[in-house]
């Protein structure tokens, strides 16, 4: 083994060497440009007439007037001036120099700067915590509350002829099946190999033919009944029923391994039975049934403990809101929403939720202006900045200021697929509790002041992460247009300042340029902005006498 592990650390070795070469390589080039820059103007010194040029240069210098130099120095004073009133002015507000500002956040990543050199200068205590939670921020997780594919996906299709669900969507539900539902035993049996086909076809019709294939091996085949379900069943109804028949032939197939003494802990058929039980609780929960649902759904949660990964907690979130059991969902934040274990946007805005609907109904911004925020009301609103900072996108759907679609089958945290996915089972849960939408739109964009840019630390959570776009573009159908981290507008006094001190400098060397006619310019200006006050100045001496202008200067 160890003969078989040295070339691979040498070709690892020669490849770090080569990467560190080119970074040292790239670091000097500026050297090699400014010599090649060189030897081309010696070059090209007859062809450009540089001579000629220098010498005019000089002819024009020595003709200046001291009078410019005067006026130079005037407008640079002029702009340094009001550059240092708007640098306090930025300061005192905000608490950091504007123009440190933009060459950290915008100048810094055009000319090359590394996006987390800053960060790791901030967090180099606990760097390795935080490269493990960015990883785990861009990773994308399985849709706790993904739709059926053949009685909800397919029914938007046919309305609309539009494709809810991408490719690549698609692509990471056949991973997961394949390796939810596949034992890990050496020899597949005949109906396992069919349905791992199964799940990796791109077209549904074939999907659903090998799923007949793999019952007419196996009519216990349970797998191919949850494809069945998932695909073929073109109403909730359907699909319960298909899934019932899929728990049936999961339960007598563990029976089977039981009296064969076989582990009950084989992978497959524990997965396929909390993947249908799962989908058994959800047909529930839209067909009405919601505290079958809930019984269902902490069922499996003791019979299952080890499958928390799969977030099932949130199934039991929504649909104990849907019962307003509130007391019950504060009870199941108490256990989920805890600083070690992993944030998402139902936890933190379910919370907000909560908080909000203690003060929600005699919320008023008037009053809460005058008067000051009580402590619920103070609670409420960090609840939702909290909410807010963890994912942007959600506030928007939930105010209708931008149109939901269809959820996909998978999420990535912070991003505008879970802002589409929590949107779309919880908006019903907002709007039922009086004035929480209300105070969520009086609040949320407060956060955006609190937060800083996503490159550098965050307030309550990390950096938020710079690869969500990306990935949210691929989980989402191309006709959605995909939220983006909501930046800071800089404000109007900025935008102002930065617009006056480009526009003295223009006038200056316009004047300097072309005097007679700025002057022409100027004196058209003047007399067009002073014309209303002269107009209005004639009309009152032509109204009052003469002397009544001349005994009031008297006075």
């Amino acid at each position: 083994m160890a003969d078989t592990s040295n070339p691979s650390g040498q070709n690892l070795g020669f490849t770090e060497k080569l990467k560190t070469w080119l970074s040292w390589s790239w670091t000097y080039i500026w050297a090699l440009w400014f010599a090649m820059v060189l030897v081309l103007i010696y070059v090209l010194r007859s062809p450009l007439k540089l001579q000629e040029t220098l010498s005019t240069a000089s002819v024009f210098l020595n003709t200046l007037t001291p009078k410019f130099y005067v006026a130079l120095t005037g407008t640079s004073s002029l702009i340094s001036g009001l550059i240092l009133i708007f640098e306090w002015w930025y300061f005192q507000k905000y608490g950091t120099s504007f123009i440190e500002q933009v060459s950290v956040s915008h100048l810094r990543p055009l000319l090359g700067g590394m996006e987390n050199s800053s960060s790791a200068g901030l967090f180099s205590a606990n760097g390795d915590a935080e490269s493990r939670q960015s990883v785990s921020e861009c990773k994308v997780w399985r849709n706790p509350l993904n739709l059926f594919r053949g009685s909800e996906y397919s029914r938007y299709t046919w309305v609309t002829g539009k494709e809810p669900l991408t490719y690549y969507d698609m692509n990471l539900s056949a991973q997961d099946h394949q390796t939810f539902f596949t034992c890990d035993t050496q020899q597949l049996k005949p109906e396992d190999v069919v349905m791992q086909k199964a799940w990796r076809e791109r077209n549904p019709q074939a999907r659903i033919k090998a799923a007949y294939q793999a019952i007419e091996l196996n009519k216990e085949c349970a797998s191919a009944y949850v494809l069945l379900a998932e695909e073929e069943a073109t109403t909730i109804t359907e699909a319960e029923r298909l899934l019932k028949q899929a728990l049936r032939s999961g339960e007598e197939g563990n029976y089977l391994l039981q009296m064969h003494c076989i582990s009950l802990t084989v992978r497959p058929d524990t997965n396929v039975l909390a993947y249908i039980k799962r989908r058994l609780a959800m047909c529930a929960r839209k067909l009405g049934r919601v505290k079958d649902a809930v019984k269902m759904i902490r069922e499996l949660m003791k019979e299952f403990p080890l499958l928390g990964m799969l977030n099932i907690h949130e199934n039991l979130l929504e649909a104990l809101l849907e019962m307003q059991a509130y007391a019950d969902v504060q009870a199941v934040l108490a256990k989920y929403d805890d600083i070690s274990l992993p944030k998402s946007a139902t936890i933190c805005y379910t919370s907000a939720l909560l908080k909000a609907r203690a003060v929600s109904d005699k919320f008023s911004p008037e009053a809460a202006s005058r008067r000051g925020l009580s402590t619920a009301e103070m609670n409420a609103v960090e609840a939702i900045h909290r909410a807010v900072e963890f994912n942007p996108h959600v506030p928007k759907y939930l105010l209708e200021m931008k149109s939901l679609i269809l959820p996909p089958e998978h999420i990535l945290k912070r991003g505008d697929s879970e802002a589409v996915a929590y949107a779309f089972f919880h908006m019903q849960h907002w709007k039922r509790v009086e004035g929480a939408l209300n105070l969520l739109h009086c609040t949320w964009e407060g956060t955006f002041r609190m937060i800083p840019y996503p490159l550098e630390k965050g307030h309550l959570f990390y950096p938020y992460p710079g690869c969500t776009e990306t990935a949210d573009r691929e989980l989402l159908p191309s006709f959605h247009e995909v939220s983006v981290y909501p930046k800071k507008e800089l404000p109007f006094f900025i935008l102002f300042t930065a617009g006056l001190c480009s526009f003295t400098a223009m006038l200056a060397m316009l004047t300097h340029q072309f005097p007679e006619l700025m002057g022409v310019f100027a004196k058209a200006f003047f007399s067009t902005l002073f014309a209303p006050l002269s107009f209005f100045i004639d009309k009152m001496e032509s109204f009052m006498p003469f002397s009544f202008w001349y005994q009031l200067t008297r006075i």
